[in-house]
């Protein structure tokens, strides 16, 4: 099931276990994952696209594997909070995936989350080739901590 709003995720998901953040582009997807608690999120990899056929099939091998709880897609809002094409085409995404990996899926709003992740790899003095390689994961990392943060401080309200 899809879910707009994290607050909806956060029901969807099961007390604990894993959830992986997605960076969707047009030639890569950024993966990071999270622990088991969900306090931190890990850069895992980034995957080439080819045909959403590999792609999800990819995506499926990593779910299993770390036996993942849920997914959250980073949506590309404009800067005025607006949606475009690509946001379109993340939430197209997310419906395909859905049909074949039967898992609660979020969004969270990735404005500025390539350009926090291309700052932390420049003030960690990463050359211009590595950042290139490691950018999309490090951008999923960053997407998934937001949502982790935000995950925490919903289950705390929660049980004031």
């Amino acid at each position: 099931m899809i879910h707009d709003e994290i607050a909806d995720f956060l029901a969807a998901l099961p007390r604990s276990g894993a959830i992986a953040g997605l960076d969707l582009g047009t030639k890569t997807i950024g993966v990071a994952v999270s622990d088991g608690l969900r306090h931190i999120a890990t850069p895992l990899l980034t995957i080439r696209r080819t045909k959403f056929t590999e792609d999800a099939a990819k995506l499926q091998e990593i779910v299993t594997s770390r036996a993942l709880a849920g997914l959250v897609l980073g949506l590309p809002r404009n800067m005025d909070g607006s949606e475009g094409p690509r946001a379109q085409s993340t939430r197209a995404f997310a419906r395909n995936i859905s049909r074949l990996i039967p898992l609660p899926i979020g969004y969270w709003d990735e404005r500025l989350s390539t350009v926090a992740a291309e700052r932390a790899l420049i003030e960690a003095d990463t050359s211009r080739k590595r950042r290139a390689e490691v950018i999309d994961h490090v951008a999923a990392g960053y997407i998934l901590q937001g949502v982790l943060d935000r995950l925490a401080w919903l289950e705390r309200e929660r049980n004031r």
